[in-house]
């Protein structure tokens, strides 16, 4: 038995996941083979359904994974739900190992009042929208609003505002759907408001992400000058060495310093405020927010509350306030981390004990942190594990575990599963259909149209 090749599932299909896959395959003691498991028809996560539509050169990342495909001993298996059509005890049995990189698939929540009116969203549902996830595309919303406030610093919430100052001109050579191209570019959206719980000097977007700001066609950047005043303990951070702090307050200065040319709508940064309330009879109507005061505590920054409240009026909420892992049934979760519970991507048990075959990469593995590439570093950390499980014996060779023993429980159970070629199907189809308007694709965003197009 031991002399076939290490079977392994990569249960999700995002950057985590082909890192691990292309870290696996490459490994010649022992040989891999791969089946990559995905609930959707479609691979790259974040990449394809999670990358701002106006950021092409990072959906680029897929070329990369394109060569994992087509490496010796990979299979895709999309369309296929590791909990629903396949549970983790039929994995554990089926293959040698299970990598889990299924990312943190929820967003955390603000825990205020009104947080559920009509109106009030989580930031990952808004972009799931606009880049065509097909469980999303029934969303209302409603973008026919003077005022929409996005709670959050970092690049998601700068991602959300950025798209939502668009100009139908920016959006149309973009992979955006036409549904939420035509919801921005008709909205009557003439102020976007950005508020951050703690001050410029804390900002967790990244420089370029905040200098693209400056570059929008149809709207002004604002902020207020008194907002950049920096606390003694934001100047001391600055003083340190933290060139990306440095950077995002210089590019604040410019923007604070500009003077507004008079463009359909404004982008309002603003700083040490944090919401209280989302106030409304039913639906979105206002957000109370807290000025914050920043205090240094050990070597950080925190924001404290005072006593001065604001309502901003407003119609629209988005709340960007970090993403949460979900529990895989089966699997050892750690509930504060949202994470699974590992030891540099082993799974353990709940007395701190390896669980043999089972691993993570990726957000599951450590947290939402990181770009793109940080994946990379940290898919390869949890394969050199598993393979150092396989080459010291800690890693049990299953019985029934084979190709054809997959296929044939998913056949049972009457699971349409999408192969490689049906994907790449309706990869060509979408880029067909996107080619006459100069545009890299226009994405299918049903399930029907997904699995029609993968049936060829």
């Amino acid at each position: 038995m031991t002399d076939r090749p290490l079977r392994v599932a990569v249960v999700g299909s995002g950057p985590a996941g082909f890192y691990a896959t292309a870290a696996l395959l490459a490994s010649g003691d022992p040989a891999v083979e791969v089946d990559m498991i995905e609930r959707l028809p479609t691979p790259w996560g974040l990449v394809r359904l999670g990358v701002a539509p106006d950021h092409p050169e990072l959906k680029a990342a897929s070329r990369i994974y394109e060569k994992t495909a087509a490496m010796r001993g990979f299979r895709f298996l999309g369309n296929v739900e590791a909990g629903r059509d396949i549970t983790h005890d039929e994995l554990a049995r089926l293959y040698d190992a299970v990598v889990y990189t299924v990312g943190a698939q929820t967003d955390k929540r603000l825990g205020i009042p009104g947080e559920d009116l009509t109106g009030s969203w989580a930031a990952t549902e808004f972009v799931a929208w606009y880049n065509g996830h097909p469980d999303y595309q029934d969303l209302p919303f409603d973008l026919g609003v003077e005022r929409a406030v996005v709670i959050g610093n970092g690049n998601v919430a700068i991602d959300v505002a950025r798209m939502l100052a668009r100009t139908r001109e920016e959006l149309a050579p973009t992979d955006a759907t036409d549904q939420a191209i035509e919801a921005i570019a008709t909205s009557g959206l003439r102020e976007i408001v950005m508020l951050g719980r703690r001050g410029p000097a804390q900002a967790a977007f990244t420089p370029p992400e905040l200098k693209e700001l400056g570059e929008l066609g149809g709207a002004d950047i604002v902020v207020d000058p008194a907002d950049l005043e920096l606390d003694p303990a934001s100047e001391a951070a600055l003083e340190a060495d933290r060139a990306r702090a440095r950077r995002n307050v210089d590019i604040l200065r410019e923007f604070a310093a500009a003077e507004p040319a008079g463009k359909s709508k404004r982008l309002l940064l603003r700083f040490c405020v944090s919401p209280v309330a989302i106030l409304g009879d039913g639906k979105v109507e206002a957000i109370e927010v807290v000025r914050n005061q920043l205090v240094s505590d050990g070597g950080s920054v925190r924001a404290v509350p005072t006593d001065e409240r604001e309502v901003i009026p407003c119609g629209l909420v988005f709340r960007s306030v970090g993403y949460k892992g979900v529990e895989v049934p089966g699997v050892p979760f750690d509930a504060e981390r949202a994470t699974i519970r590992n030891d540099c991507g082993r799974a353990l048990d709940a007395d701190g004990q390896h669980v043999p075959g089972v691993y993570c990469a990726g957000w599951i593995k450590r947290g939402p942190s990181g770009v793109i590439g940080t994946n990379k570093k940290d898919a390869t950390e949890t394969v050199e594990l598993l393979l150092e499980d396989a080459r010291t014996g800690r890693l049990p060779r299953q019985a029934q575990a084979s190709a054809e023993a997959v296929d044939a429980l998913l056949a049972e159970r009457g699971v349409e599963v999408v192969v490689y070629s049906g994907w790449e199907l309706i990869d060509r189809l979408e880029s067909e259909r996107g080619a006459p308007h100069g545009r890299p694709r226009i994405k299918l965003s049903s399930w029907d149209e997904l699995l029609r197009a993968a049936r060829g």
